[in-house]
């Protein structure tokens, strides 16, 4: 018993083309792009996931590539720095030390971020600059890494985390709000304003963290990306909610100037428009230019431009999955194949040797498909056996992992039968492993 398959709807999952860079388009808030449904593959052959270049790479931190005035406003911070009594001669940011004298390669690149944010107006970011030491002294920033259990219970509860990096090598912290849904969370962590300091504090720490990742090195990674999920996040009525976030706003532009290379919004409900814009007039215009709004039916796509997809948690999508003992980066690259409108396609995955075992991820954005996944005998003589019955994948469903060990040669054939009119982007990876 054998299964027909055309020829020129199936693909295999070989050594694939390199893959073809292309560019993000800029934008300053991004409510996720619509597919543009009449654009067709480039290869009848699965691709690397393509690697498209971001519009938010880090803007440049070294001298040799400011322009004369921005030199010139570089220059005079630094001697001024030298001047000011206010700055111990010893004292550092980040680990890196202030003072130009001091000929670190990682002052400059600190030096600028303050500029950047008063958009390089040397009296305006030496005052910022004074601001966040007396700042982070008073609040004892510098010794918050050392403090337990400020925030335990929301760790556990994942209300945010640090998971993975994006396509630019940022360290990615993922916020989610929606633990603060549930009433008795919301009352322990804003109930009161004590509840709600020790929860910006917690914040403070976890972003201190993110911040040990960072390279200050000339030409480094400098900054963070920020995923906040507002999927079942509590509404605009909760004034706790809108205090504290107001206040941390502030104190995040005035101490951490240029750490976010971007923040993205997803999940993002109706109600949070409105939101939004009450908090905008606090926010500078830089601030503004790094966000990026997804609602939920385009999370993943949205993601996938910042994200690869091995990186991107199977919550949302991607192919990331909590304590992967199986797949790394270093294993199991990604490939993409587009699924046109009321077309079916094949991805064939070789079984040669006997003995061995399959294990495969796959994800089809957006999903709405018909999917099946079979192995076929390579000796007609045996029959094929259905790993997966076919059925409908809905949106709500998770991304595919499965496996299957052989006892003969053959290949393992996966169906995706779109017949929508939209066409359809799959992303999947394979490994074979040997017998024990």
């Amino acid at each position: 018993m054998t299964v027909e398959t055309k020829s020129d709807d199936t693909h295999i999952a070989d050594e694939p083309p390199k893959a073809v860079v292309e560019p993000v388009e800029a934008v300053d808030a991004v409510v996720a792009e619509k597919e543009e449904d009449n654009e067709e593959p480039s290869s009848s052959k699965p691709v690397p996931a393509v690697e498209k270049s971001s519009s938010f790479k880090e803007e440049s931190l070294l001298p040799s590539d400011l322009n004369e005035a921005e030199k010139k406003a570089l220059s005079e911070l630094r001697l001024k720095l030298e001047e000011t009594a206010e700055v111990e001669k010893e004292v550092s940011l980040w680990g890196v030390p202030l003072l130009p004298s001091k000929a670190s390669p990682g002052t400059d690149v600190i030096l600028l971020k303050f500029l950047r944010a008063r958009e390089f107006k040397v009296e305006a970011a030496l005052e910022m600059l004074k601001n966040t030491l007396r700042w982070r002294k008073e609040s004892r920033i510098d010794s918050i890494l050392d403090e337990e259990g400020l925030g335990d219970d929301l760790e556990a509860a994942g209300a945010a985390y640090m998971s993975g990096t994006d396509r630019e090598g940022h360290p990615i912290c993922y916020n989610v709000y929606g633990v603060f849904g549930d009433a008795e969370a919301y009352q322990k962590t804003f109930g009161t304003e004590e509840k709600r300091e020790r929860f910006l504090r917690w914040r403070f720490q976890l972003l201190e963290r993110g911040i040990r990742k960072l390279n200050f090195e000339p030409g480094g990674v400098a900054s963070i990306l920020q995923i906040t999920d507002l999927k079942d996040a509590p509404g605009p009525s909760k004034k706790e909610l809108r205090v504290t976030t107001k206040r941390a706003v502030g104190l995040l532009q005035d101490n951490y100037p240029e750490f976010v290379a971007r923040n993205i919004f997803i999940n993002v409900p109706f109600w949070y428009y409105a939101f939004h814009s009450i908090l905008s007039p606090f926010l500078t215009q830089r601030t503004k230019s790094k966000l990026v709004f997804a609602r939920p039916a385009s999370v993943t796509e949205t993601l996938l431009k910042y994200i690869p997809a091995e990186e991107i948690p199977i919550r949302y999508g991607g192919l990331q999955h909590d304590n992967d003992t199986e797949f790394s980066l270093d294993n199991g690259k990604v490939l993409e194949l587009v699924v046109k409108a009321g077309s079916t396609e094949t991805i064939e995955l070789p079984m040669p040797e006997v003995g061995t075992t399959l294990l495969w991820d796959l994800t089809v954005l957006g999903w709405d498909v018909n999917y099946k996944e079979e192995f076929i005998p390579t000796d007609e003589g045996f029959y094929t056996i259905i790993v997966q019955k076919g059925k409908k994948m809905g949106t709500q469903d998770a991304p595919i992992r499965n496996s299957f060990r052989n006892n003969e040669q053959g290949k393992v054939v996966l169906t995706i039968e779109n017949s929508t009119f939209k066409k359809k982007k799959v992303l999947y990876r394979y490994k074979t492993k040997g017998s024990a």
